[in-house]
């Protein structure tokens, strides 16, 4: 299996290359030559523990790792020690839907369930390809992934991991994970903006040709945790494929049988991850991408234009308040095969702030997708409704998957097995949880809430956030846009 870039750099690439390189040279993101189909049955698939039907699955797009290899990746990175769940990503019925929780991790959101196995392929990657260089991991974020990424990296021999975050635009406990994190490797810095401008930040710097060559000389090389990385998209099929495999093997489902998936939406990685899996052959008929009132993705597959020229918003559910949804470069090269057409959008998407993909267009992307969106009041009721009707927390990112899945169920008529994707735990977003559930959290402390919170959930106050009461604040950088690269290089120049 080879990787090529989506916007047309010609060559291939191996799987390690593609993983350490993170973004092609032309700026695009690489994708996998083709999809493979999934290495066995449904039901086989479905009798495997999540450490093996990782191996299975990783082992059909990272061709140039070894099994042993891969067995010990997967092994290093979902085990007790890292998830508080032996199930890793367990399934919880809801009268006639169904919850992946994918937020057992230690940092309490999907980020981990691919942020604690990059560290160990990029390791791999760089025995295979020779690198004697230190690698920089250089990444953005929304909320979640900089602290997932910290985390899996924090004392790797040979990286560095530098994280820009929009300042007040993450949760109080987003923030305050990210700045006591641990790790002689580790660096975080606000940026004053909002994520599109860390974002596009991280990836101006990627693209500057220049400016790599530059800390190549130095002995850096950069990567990135983000994913733009295709070492972080690929761990994130295999959860989809699990909970087809838990349907299947609690009797919820015949094989073969399609089921619909809500995914709360921002940067489209996650969603991406389920339609790679639907490629490979796993009967999902619909994939809903949720979004807030954010909406530029639910407005892109109604009417086939893509325009981030609009108000940035900051919603109850911040790791979706995103006007630039970088993975879908990757379905727009998926859908078409045309790098020229690719490049072309993405260039006008940077000059213009928007493109146009055409009527012909919407309805190759509605074959598979279906297209919604909440706002703040839907997110509380959805919220409000579900705890007092199983005495269920979710947190507001997962109430936007599970508002539009109610909607499209509402509107369509289709009854087919329904997976909400959970993307976190609700004791990240106190204020706003509780805030859903009646209570006052006006100027409150947020381990305050975090206690106020825990007296209406089933499900204990996680230790990492519990500990977070008294650490050390040991990151305290804020920067410009046009400080980040100065930033970078002093932080990826220290000895």
């Amino acid at each position: 299996m080879y990787y090529r870039s989506t916007r047309g750099a010609k060559g291939s690439v191996t799987a390690s290359e593609a993983i350490l390189k993170g973004l092609a040279e032309d700026g695009g993101l690489y994708v996998p030559e083709d999809f493979p189909r999934l290495p066995g049955s449904l039901k086989e698939l479905s009798e495997l523990d999540y450490r093996e039907l990782a191996r299975r699955i990783l082992s059909c797009y990272l061709t140039d790792f070894t099994e042993e290899e891969l067995r010990d990746c997967v092994g290093s990175a979902y085990n007790e020690r890292n998830f508080d769940d032996p199930k890793i990503a367990p399934l919880r019925k809801l009268e006639g839907d169904f919850l992946l929780e994918i937020f057992h991790g230690r940092t309490l959101a999907f980020k981990d369930m691919a942020l604690s196995i990059l560290p160990y392929l990029m390791k791999k990657s760089a025995e295979k390809t020779g690198l004697r260089e230190k690698l920089v991991i250089l990444t953005a974020t929304s909320g979640d992934t900089g602290k997932a990424a910290m985390e899996g990296f924090s004392d790797v021999e040979g990286t560095e991991i530098i994280v820009f975050y929009p300042k007040d635009g993450v949760s109080a406990f987003q923030e305050l994970q990210m700045r006591v994190q641990r790790g002689r490797n580790t660096h975080v810095a606000a940026l004053l903006g909002n994520f599109d401008d860390a974002q596009s930040g991280v990836k101006r710097l990627f693209s500057d040709s220049a400016w790599r060559k530059k800390l190549r000389e130095r002995g850096i090389v950069l990567s990135s945790a983000n994913s733009i990385n295709i070492g972080r998209l690929l761990p994130q099929l295999v959860y989809y494929i699990y909970s087809y495999g838990r349907l299947l093997s609690l009797g919820e489902i015949r094989e073969g049988e399609e089921i619909n998936v809500s995914v709360p939406t921002g940067n489209f990685g996650n969603i991406l991850a389920a339609y790679f899996a639907k490629r490979m052959g796993l009967p999902i008929r619909k994939l809903l991408c949720a979004s807030n009132e954010n909406r530029v993705l639910t407005d892109f597959f109604e009417s086939g234009v893509y325009d981030r020229r609009r108000s940035f918003l900051r919603t109850s559910s911040p790791s979706m308040d995103i006007l630039i949804s970088s993975n879908l470069e990757r379905l727009l090269y998926h859908l078409t095969g045309d790098t020229a057409m690719v490049r072309h959008w993405m260039k006008n998407l940077a000059e213009e702030g928007r493109y146009d993909c055409g009527v012909s267009m919407i309805q190759r992307m509605q074959n598979y997708f279906w297209a919604d969106w909440a706002d703040d009041a839907k997110t509380k009721a959805a919220i409000k409704e579900v705890y007092h009707a199983h005495r269920y927390v979710m947190d507001p990112h997962t109430a936007v998957a599970w508002a539009v899945a109610h909607a499209y169920q509402r509107r369509t008529d289709d009854r087919r097995p329904m997976v909400v994707v959970s993307t976190a735990s609700p004791y990240k977003f106190n204020d706003s949880v509780l805030s859903a559930l009646g209570v006052e959290t006006e100027g409150r402390d947020c381990f305050a809430l975090l206690k106020e919170l825990a007296a209406r959930n089933e499900a204990p106050v996680p230790s990492g956030l519990a500990a977070l009461q008294g650490a050390a604040v040991l990151h305290e950088g804020v920067c410009r846009r046009e400080e980040m690269a100065e930033e970078v290089r002093r932080f990826a120049a220290r000895k």
